[in-house]
């Protein structure tokens, strides 16, 4: 894909801080959404902080050629549950989160000096572009059914947990978002073609906002789209996770003892951490692709796992998630022609910033689902077709390659994840080890 800027360019300030904007809107809806599942008074804005604090050690790490934000990884949503498993106090839950963020950022180390001794071409060897092209599409089209049930949705709810909006109406702004999105970026002009996001959001939300008001001055709830309430509610100041578990008392319940404890978080975020590794992979092979620079072999894949393990600690030091790159960044990075690392500084700087003004990120926070659902039609989609434009130069005739692709496709597709304990395998690992085996199995001999 042809960039407007490529990873050293940089835009003019007021740009580059457009720019930013459009990459904050983008992983923002997904970095809260981890500490809100989680529960146990996490705090929202000390995870974007996290993100923020994260992102800039990922990117000293790589020395700023690879241009990709890091926010709360989902796939660490179980382990972060078996922290306050046991009957733990919450500050011994906050501290199960820190120490087991350790735990993943360690095995990311330990790959990183494998890596480092070994090279890189066994994993190229390992993962060609007929199991990396497929698996990269499966990264998009796993999140397609998240995206288009948040096209119908609105964010507020009744006495009985029901969202209230029509889902119509939500459709209608969600599918306004989408294609204002798409229109700027196809249509538009130098500036406006390169945040199609920022455009396509406001116009969604305020298309949201006056359908909300007109619902709430007539009473009708099915017009109820945004959740103003959270302004009544919303956080002054991050609660970060370190104070919290250095705060109070570490009981540690029916674990038993620290030791014990310790154990169980072990067993919840190391096994995870291996799966993420999958995913580390095919997310900086797309990114690759995207901007047409081999990031495996500069800065180096040793270099990337040690940004992303030590962003983890130290993401979830203050927020309690360990981060990972995020397909959203990614995904933006591609519609908006814009690969500058800059851009992605300014997004960390941004959201460390925006941590602590209140009123900021509750403006954020109350963005419909409907309206973030029609972004991510084209975020996700775009991530899908980057994957498959992989295979493009793949020969499909060959019975060898073509069992390859469809293995990985329909395992991703079709949902297959492995569950053991707390840990999960999730649908995009199992189809990338899926897909690793039969082409082992297939592999012509030389």
């Amino acid at each position: 894909m042809k960039m407007t800027y490529t990873v050293e360019d940089k835009p003019g300030f007021g740009k580059t801080l457009v720019f930013a904007f459009q990459q904050l809107l983008a992983i923002l809806a997904a970095t809260i959404a981890v500490p809100a599942i989680i529960g146990n008074n996490m705090s929202t804005s000390a995870a974007l902080f996290g993100a923020g604090v994260g992102t800039i050690v990922y990117l000293l790490f790589t020395k700023f050629k690879s241009p990709v934000f890091l926010g709360s990884s989902f796939a660490f949503i179980g382990s972060m549950f078996a922290a306050f498993a046991g009957g733990v106090s919450m500050s011994a839950g906050y501290l199960g989160m820190i120490l087991g963020a350790a735990f993943a950022g360690l095995v990311y180390v330990v790959l990183a000096v494998v890596v480092k001794v070994a090279g890189v071409q066994w994993i190229n060897k390992l993962m060609p572009a007929v199991v990396i092209g497929p698996t990269v599409a499966i990264i998009g089209l796993s999140l397609a059914g998240n995206a288009v049930g948040d096209l119908t949705s609105g964010s507020v709810y009744g006495a009985d947990g029901s969202k209230l909006a029509s889902p119509y109406l939500c459709l209608i702004c969600g599918l306004v978002t989408l294609f204002v999105t798409m229109l700027s970026s196809v249509f538009g002009k130098k500036m406006v073609k390169m945040i199609p996001f920022i455009i396509g959001i406001a116009s969604g939300y305020i298309l949201a906002a006056i359908i909300t008001v007109i619902g709430t001055t007539s009473g009708n709830d099915s017009m109820m789209i945004i959740d103003f309430s959270k302004f009544a509610t919303m956080q002054w100041y991050p609660d970060f996770t370190f104070l919290t578990a250095f705060g109070g008392g570490l009981d540690f319940g029916d674990a038993g003892s620290m030791g014990a404890y310790l154990g169980t978080i072990a067993a919840a975020y190391i096994p995870v951490a291996f799966v993420v590794f999958a995913e580390h992979i095919a997310d900086h092979k797309n990114l690759s692709s995207i901007i047409e620079r081999d990031l495996l072999e500069e800065p180096g894949l040793h270099r990337t796992l040690l940004g992303d393990g030590v962003g983890s600690m130290v993401g979830a030091f203050f927020g309690g998630c360990p981060n990972t790159t995020y397909g959203e960044s990614v995904g933006c990075v591609a519609i908006s022609g814009n690969a500058s690392v800059i851009t992605i500084l300014f997004t960390a700087v941004l959201a460390i910033i925006a941590s602590f003004v209140a009123p900021f990120v509750t403006l954020l926070a109350t963005i419909p689902s409907c309206v973030m659902g029609g972004v991510c039609v084209a975020l996700y989609g775009f991530i899908a077709v980057s994957g498959l434009k992989m295979i493009q130069d793949v020969d499909l005739n060959d019975n060898r390659n073509l069992f390859v692709v469809s293995v990985i496709l329909i395992a991703g597709i079709g949902g297959l994840e492995l569950h053991f304990g707390n840990v999960t395998i999730t649908e995009v690992a199992c189809a990338l080890i899926l897909g690793i085996i039969v082409n082992l199995i297939l592999k012509k001999k030389n």
